[in-house]
């Protein structure tokens, strides 16, 4: 598949890649992974300040003109793989190292990469990451303005949005503003392991319709009766008219609680009436 049907715009500007290799804190010591190079504006500097680079390009015809280009260094290992999916415990270079994340991403593919990654048995130590810019700011948006995006990055990382970057910087030239993102992956989720799956169900659910108030937007994600969505709200301390964009996440944190004490009830679209009577009386 070409780069531009990937829908991937290259950086050109060479002071922004700097910056973002500066922004990284990159030395002889340190091991780098590149997910989604290009054509390798920061793939060159990268290679120049690391101990070991290692690059992860889905491209077929980029990752072969990057192997060509570094063949002969032994500090650099290209690989043709997909950043959606890619364990970095399959990669020589990073097994068993603490590593740092940079990236330029493409705009279709950066949220699944930047969730596979942190949500990996072996995430990195630091994340710099070029996305869209309003994906930047949703990722580190505080109580009020949360989405699923912010949860779901917020419950593994730290984020900081540390500068942005014109469409004029890359090729073909983008209609939307990027912003370089720092990720600093958390000691230990917000969430425990075994509870991440039912937790992230419930907030999916919770955003199911974000704009209306908490107890029906609920209602509906669960496909419960409001009755019984307003007393899970409620049974978490929380104002069932708030909107759920509001939400804390320890506030999600004890809305799971409260669902998984009334027996996680979800009921499947498509049921009977009878069915979603007896949702109600668990």
């Amino acid at each position: 598949m070409s780069p531009q049907r990937l829908g991937q715009n290259f950086l050109t500007d060479r002071a922004v890649a700097e910056r973002i290799v500066h922004s990284a804190e990159i030395d002889v010591e340190s091991t780098v992974l590149e997910v989604g190079p290009g054509k390798g504006a920061l793939t060159n500097q990268l290679a120049a300040s690391a101990g070991t680079l290692t690059v992860i390009e889905f491209d077929r015809k980029l990752a072969d003109s990057l192997q060509l280009r570094f063949a002969e260094n032994e500090r650099v290992d290209v690989v043709e793989a997909d950043g959606r999916t890619v364990d970095p415990e399959s990669l020589p270079l990073v097994l068993g190292r603490d590593y740092i994340l940079v990236a330029n991403l493409p705009y279709y593919a950066a949220t699944p990469i930047i969730r596979n990654f942190l949500e990996s048995k072996h995430p990195p130590e630091r994340m710099i990451v070029m996305v869209q810019r309003e994906v930047a700011n949703e990722m580190q948006a505080e109580p009020g303005d949360m989405g699923m995006l912010s949860l779901a990055v917020q419950v593994y990382a730290e984020v900081r949005v540390l500068f942005e970057v014109p469409p004029e910087a890359f090729t073909p030239r983008p209609k939307v503003t990027a912003a370089v993102v720092q990720l600093t992956p958390r000691k230990e989720p917000l969430v425990p392991g075994q509870d991440q799956a039912d937790f992230f169900r419930l907030a999916r659910a919770g955003f199911k319709a974000p704009r209306k108030q908490l107890h029906n937007s609920l209602a509906t994600g669960i496909n419960v009766d409001t009755p019984l969505a307003r007393s899970i709200i409620e049974s978490a301390g929380i104002d069932s008219e708030r909107r759920p964009a509001t939400l804390s996440i320890p506030e999600w944190k004890s809305l799971f609680a409260s669902w998984s004490n009334a027996g996680k009830p979800f009921v499947v679209h498509g049921t009977s009436r009878r069915e979603r009577a007896e949702a109600l009386k668990r």
